[in-house]
């Protein structure tokens, strides 16, 4: 078990107030993947299969015509563990990044067999969607 995953689960909004326990069967249920600079991670349009936790390095997102600079502890495609429809945004690195990547399918497993994780995760994706529409009314305000 890498305790560096682990304390980058800890540190992500997303995963942030789960049991240690819980955070780690996360980081063995995940791949590490490395990525250069300037590397396409996700794409707008395509199919999502995972989620991305970033370790290290910073990503620009772009979606909507903004672009924003997500960075360690946060986490990219989330909304691929919880719908099959296509990618919303487009993630290219900024720099060279560490990241971890859950897949769906094994990640669905995982909150059938803990349903207070799923609770707490779903905590998180409506945050995550509060803070899209809260940019959104600014934009347009």
């Amino acid at each position: 078990m890498d305790q560096t995953t682990v304390e980058a689960l800890r540190s992500s909004p997303f995963f942030g107030g789960l049991a240690e326990e819980d955070l780690e069967q996360i980081a063995e249920i995940g791949e590490p993947v490395s990525f250069g600079k300037a590397e396409t991670i996700m794409e707008k349009g395509t199919s999502g299969d995972a989620m991305y936790v970033l370790l290290w390095g910073t990503v620009e997102l772009e979606a909507g015509g903004r672009v924003h600079k997500p960075g360690a502890g946060q986490v990219v495609g989330e909304m691929a563990l919880f719908s099959r429809k296509k990618r919303t945004a487009t993630v290219t690195t900024a720099e060279p990044v560490e990241a971890l990547r859950i897949p769906a399918d094994r990640f669905h497993e995982f909150l059938l067999q803990h349903p207070t994780v799923a609770v707490g995760v779903l905590e998180q994706v409506v945050e995550r969607l509060r803070e899209v529409q809260d940019r959104v009314e600014a934009w347009y305000g």
